[in-house]
């Protein structure tokens, strides 16, 4: 016991207390008599759930750190199969097939899935011969992540699919190239840019998209920027900048001043010229990364005539008006946007000390909807003001440091890469689910990690924390071996 990091396990019973205290606000009307021990309550709910985390998280350390290792495979293989199974066995709850009943009780499979992928990764990934840099062994940690996105995604899930990316900041801390990182967020503002712009006219040209213009001049700089980072060849990033930049800037001068054109069609010639050049350099210099330079330039250009394909055939209508209304190109307060402005509405009208507890207005009068689940951080902005939201947010902070800080002193890889895969998942859990609440980012339906109310969430979260406490206990043993 004296090998445990009990200063995580105290941010941990903190975060389940104030999380208990916003569950209780959430679900408390106006006149009612305040018993939040009742079962059939939604408080009262929440502490079988928190007491049960807690036997669950005793039995978590309570086996040896080894069998984690030892059964990751098994586990991995065995959760795949049931998120398969999933849709065929679950009820319809507002269109996610995701939800396995039990008895009285509901759950969610997806939930659970994510500490079985870490393990499996993570033993994966810590075996003696894994190098991140071939290929192969890239290649199928890709897959190990996929697999379950996909599965879940079939479960009409998306937000819980979504989750999975954050597995790759783990994957960037083990050396995987920051090239391709940073073609992940190029994809993003490509693809929000391209969106974002795509009704809007350059100079009032309606032929003369902005978006499609801005996207290309994206494409064309971050292309030169890799030229000038992954290459000592400093002649062929200025003639791609010279020619690129001349040709794009006497296009806009004539369409300005002469006679109106699309010119697009022109950074479109810049774009394929370069693409061309780059391969010519490859083949030329016999330098590859010339050759996946290229191929980001490719990639940037397919993801841009495929975005409105994306967008208007792949999505169900709610998402892409969640985008449209998140990137301010329409407004549905009445529909889709109407969750993020009542909590806007919430959280600002608590000001920097709050109402006070059981005090808030816009949640007792339900005027939040989801407010105990995807939106509970409303609850916390409502009635503990700025403050409050200030202590639960560094409370966060504090948690991921100190899971950095026990990831880091593992004496193994699997101890370390499990580390922080557990860390990323919480990292993005609290960005996105306090970001869609505040309309930052898009409300994906995900829960607030010890906040949401609900058993799955609450137990995934919990095993996700204690086997890795449980492997951190474990270290002194590994290093007297």
């Amino acid at each position: 016991m004296a090998s445990l990091d009990w200063v995580t396990i105290v941010i941990y019973i903190a975060l389940l207390g104030l999380g208990w205290m916003s569950v209780c606000g959430a679900t408390y009307d106006f006149g009612q008599e305040g018993n939040f021990f009742d079962l059939s309550t939604r408080s009262g709910m929440q502490i079988v759930w928190i007491l049960s985390s807690f036997l669950l998280a005793g039995v978590l350390l309570g086996i040896d750190e080894r069998y984690y290792d030892t059964f990751a495979y098994v586990l991995y293989l065995g959760f795949m199969v049931l998120l398969l199974v999933t849709p065929f066995l679950a009820h319809d709850i507002k269109g996610s097939m995701s939800w396995i009943k039990i008895g009285k009780f509901s759950l969610q499979p997806a939930e659970f899935a994510k500490f079985a992928t870490a393990l499996c990764v993570a033993k994966y990934m810590g075996s003696n011969d894994f190098d991140i840099s071939k290929r192969l062994h890239f290649l199928v940690v890709c897959f190990l992540i996929v697999l379950p996105m996909v599965l879940i995604v079939l479960q009409k899930e998306t937000g819980s699919a979504l989750v999975y990316f954050a597995f790759f900041l783990m994957l960037y801390r083990e050396g995987m190239p920051g090239a391709i990182l940073f073609t992940g967020v190029s994809a993003v503002i490509f693809f929000i840019v391209g969106v974002r712009f795509s009704e809007t006219s350059l100079w009032g040209i309606q032929a003369i998209s902005l978006g499609r213009f801005l996207v290309f001049l994206l494409i064309w700089l971050f292309t030169v920027g890799l030229m000038r980072v992954y290459s000592n060849l400093l002649a062929p990033m200025l003639r791609v900048l010279a020619y690129g930049g001349g040709l794009t800037l006497a296009a806009l001068f004539f369409s300005k001043y002469v006679i109106p054109f699309d010119v697009t069609w022109v950074q479109l010639g810049v774009c394929v010229g370069m693409i061309l050049y780059l391969f010519f350099l490859a083949i030329k210099h016999h330098f590859v990364r010339y050759a996946y330079i290229a191929l980001f330039a490719v990639g940037a250009l397919t993801l841009h005539y495929s975005a409105d394909y994306l967008l208007n055939h792949t999505l169900q209508a709610h998402q892409r008006t969640r985008i449209r209304v998140l990137l301010g190109m329409e407004d549905d307060p009445r529909g889709v946007g109407y969750n993020v402005i009542q909590a806007k509405i919430a959280i600002g009208s608590g000001g920097l000390r709050g109402k006070g507890f059981l005090n808030g207005t816009q949640t007792k009068l339900k005027y939040v909807p989801e407010q105990e689940t995807d939106f509970i951080f409303c609850t916390v902005g409502e009635e503990e003001g700025f403050l409050g939201c200030a202590v639960v947010l560094l409370l966060f902070l504090f948690l991921i440091l100190r899971l950095i800080y026990l990831s880091e002193r593992q004496p193994y890889a699997s101890g370390r890469i499990y580390g922080y895969c557990v860390l990323s998942i919480f990292l993005f859990h609290v960005f996105i689910n306090v970001g869609m609440v505040l309309g930052l980012t898009p409300v994906i339906g995900i829960p607030l990690p010890f906040f949401s109310y609900g058993g799955s969430s609450l137990w995934g979260f919990t095993i996700l924390l204690f086997i890795f406490l449980r492997m951190d206990a474990g270290r002194n043993r590994f290093v007297q071996s």
